[in-house]
């Protein structure tokens, strides 16, 4: 097998277009792999892992465009037929119907909008976002690789001038109805929610929308905004808005823990209004007792619950409902233990929404006391040393910034998770694989057909090696998502993917999977 590597030096393409192209390349003949990526530490890690790694490539630095190309024979024509590709995408850029090139002639063309979406290179990010909050708009920062430092100075701005910035790193929000970045098909209703966390938001709006209840706004404020540094202003210039608006009866909060004095802050404000407010700092459990009005959640399933049953929604019981579900969890748990192997010990999360990856680590955390490492963790300590390689449990945020320069995100493209799920299920010691599947606007047009295949391969992979792999997935999304909730079920249920209805379910029954089931659940 021969690998054939070009480097391009100091040259940039959209992370969309070199997916595309290392597509096209995997169906050449003779091409048993490839790889089009910008050459970081991470994108290096994973060519070494898939063959692909050359010494050039391991040369090239992260500014530079790696083509890799694994396969039989010289391999000459599928280089340049990679060269083609590449050449045909920036000039297909170049040519698409007219598009203002500045925001400046945006402005210009389009005088009545109010809120500008940043998504370019991170080092440019920055002076765009500040160019559209001194023109009066609010701004969506979706980019991330932004420093703290001009974080909080954009945030300070626009928070003295009545504007609103959500992020960086801003991947989710829905204003007026309209779906910003990732984001799902939800009815308006009576619920505003406020996250530091984008498929926190995402999860939480469409369990919401399962119930039949919608959103007034879903507003990201990216996931740095409750730090001690930044002090929470988008959240709390969020949740006063939300307070102001008749049309918004109940709010919910979404982060990971925040800074204690942030909190303070948040919950001084909460204490402002007589609205309902449910609080999901997933990892803590705030002391709410001096507000009325407010009550906690330990993960996005029992936020979206709780805001559900306050908006007047008849629901059963919370606590009898979370029992119900644990008891008949920890029978399904022990019927797939039954087909494990005693060397099969460990759990592994594959995740496209970095929100999800937590709560999973948090539920595991409740009901076991074993070690859960990550590359996303819950505290420092346990870090996974090496991202492009598992040790017993752990739990993969594959939409972290080392995974995501020079490639898209994976709720687009999902050759990266894929390549893991084959790579987990060679390995002895798994029990079961986590799955999150996010579905709706900006997210691939059909990942179960992608994800489907590959767990067949996964679970080939392991019967022939004489064992069992369970594989277990929620799906965040709506019927009414362009994807559709039922036909990405199906499809999966179909490679036996056991589907869950939300993400803490998921975890809570690989927890029960890997204890003896006898300790609290939740």
């Amino acid at each position: 097998m021969t690998v054939r590597t070009i480097v391009h030096t100091s040259e940039y393409h959209d992370s969309v277009s070199l997916m595309l192209v290392a597509r096209e390349l995997v169906k050449l003949p003779g091409v048993e792999d490839a790889a089009v990526v910008m050459a970081t530490e991470a994108n290096k890690g994973l060519l070494k892992t898939s063959g692909l790694l050359s010494a050039e490539a391991e040369a090239a630095t992260p500014n530079d465009l790696v083509i890799a190309i694994k396969g039989e024979g010289e391999l000459e024509a599928a280089l340049a037929e990679a060269e083609q590709l590449l050449a045909k995408k920036a000039s297909a850029e170049e040519s698409s119907q007219y598009r203002p090139k500045t925001l400046r002639s945006a402005v210009r063309s389009f005088p009545d909008a109010n809120v500008c979406v940043v998504s370019v290179a991170g080092r440019y990010a920055a002076d765009e976002a500040w160019e559209a909050l001194r023109r009066g708009l609010h701004v969506l920062l979706f980019s991330d690789n932004v420093s703290l430092e001009d974080e909080i100075d954009l945030k300070r701005y626009a928070s003295d001038n009545g504007l609103l910035l959500m992020g960086p790193g801003a991947g989710t929000t829905i204003l007026n109805g309209v779906a910003l970045g990732f984001a799902n098909v939800v009815p308006d209703g009576p619920v505003g929610i406020v996250s530091a966390a984008g498929t926190g938001l995402q999860e939480v709006s469409t369990l919401l929308a399962k119930h039949g209840i919608g959103l007034t706004q879903g507003i990201g404020v990216g996931g740095r905004d409750l730090k001690e540094e930044v002090g929470g202003l988008m959240m709390l210039s969020a949740l006063r808005a939300l307070q102001a608006d008749p049309a918004t009866k109940v709010i919910v909060l979404i982060s990971k823990p925040p800074a204690e004095s942030v909190s303070q802050k948040v919950f001084k404000q909460v204490g402002q209004s007589q609205k309902p407010t449910v609080v999901c700092f997933m990892g803590s459990v705030p002391d709410l007792s001096g507000l009325k009005n407010a009550v906690a959640a330990t993960t996005l399933q029992e936020a979206a619950l709780l805001a559900a049953g306050r908006t007047g929604a008849e629901l059963p019981d919370l606590d009898k409902a979370l029992d119900s579900e644990v008891a008949a969890l920890r029978k399904l748990a022990a019927e797939l233990r039954q087909d494990l192997t005693d060397g099969q010990r460990y759990l592994r999360g594959l995740y496209s929404g970095g929100t999800l990856c937590y709560e999973t680590q948090v539920v595991l955390r409740q009901i076991s006391e074993q070690e859960v490492l990550s590359n996303a963790p819950l505290e420092a300590g346990s870090q996974l040393p090496d991202s492009n390689h598992s040790q017993g449990h752990s739990m993969i945020d594959l939409g972290e910034e080392e995974f995501t320069v020079g490639r898209p995100h994976p709720m687009i493209d999902n050759d990266l998770r894929i390549r893991r799920l084959l790579q987990e299920a060679a390995d002895p010691e798994v029990a079961a694989i986590l799955l999150d599947v996010v579905i709706g606007y900006g997210a691939h047009d059909d990942p179960a057909s992608e994800l489907g295949p590959a767990v067949r391969n996964a679970k080939r992979i392991a019967a022939d090696a004489g064992r069992s792999l369970p594989v277990l997935a929620s799906i965040t999304g709506t019927e009414q998502d362009p994807q559709g909730l039922s036909r990405t079920r199906q499809a999966l249920e179909a490679a036996e993917v056991l589907i869950f209805d939300s993400n803490a379910t998921v975890a809570r029954l690989a927890a029960l999977l890997v204890t003896d089931g006898s300790q609290e659940s939740r």
